[in-house]
């Protein structure tokens, strides 16, 4: 027999009475039943019940197991009377008789239970990471997560693409967010970087006359954490073609990701046509550049409604030239107390307030009720009501400024009115492509022109769009929203050295400056570059959707906490004066 286990921990069924077994896992829990010692043995695959009476050799060494004790068990598999059958988990119709037993290795007293659904601190969770992973919901996210990342490799084999290892050691890339630098102690001085994204070198690969690559790729980037979003590093499956256009890069990553949500999404609608959205109307409709369209709701322009109505504070910004006035309609919310909810929750954001309408039946017809219909009168109300497609019992809710001042909280207002007034569709997967984003913004105070969004997309239109207003420039760029996250990023690249320059230029950069930061990637376009374009789907945040997770740790192994901190390990840490030494560093105190 082997010298751990005969089966795993869910092997065993009746077909197995009567037979000699041996099983290694750790102690689930322990239930002494007066002379009767029943044990939950758990492994990776499942829970086996073992139990020992006074006449098993070993009853008084089993006596003395305690929780998450290691050990290995040989016994003979026994059927359950009828009535404590278990029906919940494969072995449950067996139990096995203890014979003979082995310590593997005994657990001290536990900081956290890995039996039960407690809830501790995450701190706690983080630190004693070991033991959070041997907990049942952490054990299947995992599994999700390794199923999910092999059946993205198989797809993408499927689909042709080859799967190449870009260097995890390479130069500093401004990819939007801020480096992992590594220090040189061969080159004093100097210092590589962790790659942001493999960017640079899989357009160097499609350069390099590789028709299709792809890669489940680790990215480092040194960001504030969010509940969607690591502090620190991420995988994501990283995509490039060769002479491909927008619409090519979405027809092959739509099915690999409509086949992982249908295998792994279990009873959830899969959206399977994939509306394409302008980045401006995105802002406009709802507030976001990656909406959950589950929600319906859909808001609106109203300004002309407000303007030289009696209501002062919306007709007097209208003055200021780039104000609107915008409306989330609240199909069903036609209640003060809903209203004053809402307007609370503003307040809470930050704004004064958000103006509302309602309307409700006084017994002679449909009537606009609070302090806004008031001050703009039946006549304007009735216009609202009817460009928002609203009646009896519902509700609209208003913001008015400059768009970009007030866009995500009207956005966040959007998202709370659907959950709350039941209108978001729980059941479903809602997938969009954001398109059509701007290259440029300019500053509001200094009107200075920089980047807004990824600086090596092509601008649609080529050399031709960059001679008029750099504001008006859009490029080939996309994101991929699902349920208000993004989960695709990507674009067309900008594979001319003609038109980067210029598109850099127009960005105060000049052509020294970008030879200097991008020369390696440049120069490789002075020789035949092919047109290329391609994406990045975020692994983590797929796993997190499928698993139903609110918080992206969830679905990490080993991750960080929220100060981008690891406990576990006790990183980061303060270096030996011998490493600084011989990498010419020293550490300057910080007041």
């Amino acid at each position: 027999m082997h010298a751990y286990r005969s089966h795993t921990c869910a092997d065993l069924t009746s077909a197995n009475v009567g037979d000699t077994v041996r099983l290694s896992g750790w102690v689930h829990r322990v239930r002494d039943h007066g002379g009767l010692l029943f044990i939950d043995l758990r492994d990776h695959y499942g829970i086996t019940q073992v139990i020992a009476d006074p006449d098993s050799p070993v009853f008084s060494a089993l006596e003395k197991v305690r929780s998450e004790w290691c050990i290995r068990i040989d016994g003979t598999v026994m059927a359950r009377d009828a009535s404590l059958v278990n029906k919940a988990i494969p072995t449950g119709e067996i139990e096995v008789f203890v014979r003979d037993l082995e310590v593997l290795g005994q657990s001290e007293e536990l900081p956290l239970m890995v039996f039960g659904d407690q809830e501790y601190p995450e701190e706690t969770r983080l630190k004693y990471r070991y033991l959070d992973l041997r907990r049942e919901k952490l054990q299947k996210n995992m599994k999700l997560r390794s199923d999910v990342v092999a059946s993205m490799r198989r797809r993408m084999w499927d689909g042709g693409f080859r799967e190449f290892q870009t260097p995890i050691i390479t130069a500093s890339s401004p990819e939007g967010a801020r480096d992992f630098l590594v220090p040189s102690r061969q080159h004093p001085g100097k210092f590589y970087a962790l790659p942001q994204a493999p960017q640079q070198f899989k357009q160097l690969i499609m350069v390099s006359g590789f028709d299709k690559y792809f890669q489940i790729a680790p990215c480092f980037r040194d960001e504030d954490p969010r509940a969607d979003r690591s502090p620190t590093d991420f995988y994501q499956l990283d995509l490039e073609m060769s002479f491909v256009s927008q619409q090519d890069v979405f027809d092959t990553i739509q099915p690999v990701l409509t086949g992982i949500f249908e295998e792994f999404g279990g009873d959830k609608k899969v959206d399977q046509t994939w509306e394409q959205i302008s980045y401006r109307d995105a802002a406009l409709w709802y507030g976001s550049d990656k909406p959950d369209l589950r929600n319906p709701i859909k808001m609106q322009v109203v300004s002309e409604h407000f303007r030289g109505s009696g209501f002062a504070i919306f007709a007097k910004m209208l003055e200021t030239e780039g104000t609107e006035v915008r409306a989330i309609p609240a199909p069903k919310g036609g209640s003060r107390k809903f209203c004053d909810r809402m307007n609370s929750f503003a307040q809470a954001e930050g704004l004064p307030g958000m103006g509302y309408i309602f309307w409700r039946d006084q017994g002679e017809g449909l009537e606009a009720a609070g302090p806004l219909a008031k001050n703009i009168g039946p006549e304007r109300t009735e216009a609202i009501r009817q460009q928002l497609g609203l009646g009896l019992g519902d509700a609209a809710f208003f913001l008015a400024g400059k768009p970009k001042a007030f866009e995500a909280v009207a956005g966040r207002a959007r998202n709370v009115i659907g959950e709350e007034l039941k209108l978001t569709d729980q059941n479903r997967f809602a997938f969009a492509w954001i398109v059509d984003f701007p290259i440029y913004e300019a500053d509001e105070e200094t009107g200075k022109i920089d980047f807004e969004h990824n600086p090596f997309s092509m601008p649609q239109g080529g050399m031709e769009a960059l001679q008029g207003n750099p504001l008006d420039v859009l490029g080939f760029q996309y994101d991929l929203a699902c349920n208000g996250y993004e989960l695709v990023s990507g674009a067309i690249r900008n594979h001319r050295p003609e038109i980067m320059y210029k598109a850099f230029e127009i960005a105060g950069y000049g052509a020294e400056e970008v030879n200097k930061r991008f020369g390696g990637m440049v120069n490789a376009f002075k020789y035949g570059a092919p047109p290329h374009g391609g994406c990045a789907a975020g692994i983590d945040r797929i796993v997190m959707l499928l698993a139903e997770e609110a918080n992206i740790r969830e679905v990490i192994m080993f991750p960080m906490n929220q100060r981008a901190e690891d406990v576990m390990m006790s990183a980061p840490s303060e270096p030996m004066s011998e490493q600084l030494m011989e990498l010419g560093l020293r550490v300057i105190p910080q007041d």
